[in-house]
């Protein structure tokens, strides 16, 4: 185990580097077309929901962020909806993933937590899941390698003595003004996070769920509508919620649910790590109410979704979180 613990932990790393590389070739690029005397972070933006100007290094530490991201939830108060039950959650170090951590041990779910490289953020989830009086496992590797997903499931029911939940959430996102400035490396790096990741955890996941079991996959506004800076990301997230209507036909006579949240901008990691300073300011001012949600905001999706008691008969369902009527 503690061969497989350093080759993850290497191949994290090697991961962490493309994601950076991909990111700073993308900033070169944008810095060469600025306007000349343009500053970087410089700019003033008038809006009540302007967020402060920041960029950072993929894949985002979520402490960083200014702002921090709301994810406790104070006015949410569980009522034993997922009592008895282990979920599985990628990407759960931080963001959606975290407040979701955060709800389900509320619910009275034991959590496990996969994440890439964000040990700081992962152990401060930990200690809230914990805080609600439930056990939690962080599970630190690459979900775009088959082996590091069958062994997170492994070490989850080793470590709970079952899976009732798998929510997929991981991703990678790098903006680019044309198809032409996606490199190889950069489509290579956003297909196997967000599709080959999601697949392999669900592949390993299946054979340890059951009747009244779930799979719940995180997708994506631009899923839905698309995004003209987010080619590749857009195409992923419509990959998803296709995958998801598919794997819950092939489940459904298991009586396994499968089922996606698509969120509209939510302040988290991810985008700060993608866009400029600039854009960040402006960040999520294009929904109907003006702004991002907070991960506080979507995580109840996933509570409904993954809860026998809420969603027995829904399956195949892609939930728009959008923060009003969009078009």
């Amino acid at each position: 185990m503690a061969t497989t613990k350093k080759s993850h932990k290497t191949s994290t790393a090697a991961t962490v580097r493309r994601q950076r590389e991909v990111q700073k070739r993308r900033d070169r690029s944008d810095e060469k077309k600025k306007p000349s005397g343009q500053t970087r972070g410089r700019r003033t933006v008038e809006s009540e929901n302007a967020l402060p100007p920041q960029h950072l290094a993929k894949p985002g530490l979520e402490s960083e962020l200014d702002p921090r991201p709301q994810f406790i939830a104070p006015t949410y108060a569980g009522s034993g909806k997922l009592k008895g039950m282990t979920a599985l959650i990628t990407g759960g170090d931080s963001g959606i993933g975290r407040a979701v951590a955060v709800l389900f041990a509320r619910e009275g779910a034991d959590v496990a937590i996969v994440y890439l490289s964000e040990d700081s953020d992962a152990e401060e989830t930990k200690d809230y899941v914990e805080a609600e009086g439930r056990r939690c496992l962080l599970i630190r590797g690459d979900v775009t390698e088959p082996t590091f997903c069958r062994e997170a499931v492994e070490q989850t029911v080793e470590q709970f003595g079952k899976l009732s939940v798998l929510v997929n959430n991981a991703a990678f996102q790098e903006h680019a003004a044309s198809i032409e400035e996606i490199s190889d490396d950069h489509f290579d790096l956003t297909l196997r996070t967000n599709l080959y990741g999601y697949f392999h955890m669900a592949k390993a996941a299946s054979p340890h769920l059951g009747s009244g079991d779930s799979i719940i996959n995180t997708g994506s506004e631009t899923g839905l509508f698309g995004n003209d800076r987010l080619l590749d990301y857009s195409m992923t997230k419509g990959g998803i919620h296709a995958f998801t209507k598919a794997l819950a036909a092939n489940l459904v006579k298991r009586g396994i649910r499968v089922n996606a949240v698509a969120p509209g901008p939510v302040w988290t990691p991810l985008n700060p790590a993608d866009q400029s300073p600039e854009r960040i300011s402006k960040f999520g001012q294009s929904s109907a109410m003006g702004r991002p949600a907070q991960p506080e905001e979507i995580a109840p999706a996933y509570v409904f979704l993954a809860a026998p008691c809420c969603s027995s008969y829904i399956s195949g369902a892609v939930l728009p979180v959008l923060g009003g009527p969009t078009g």
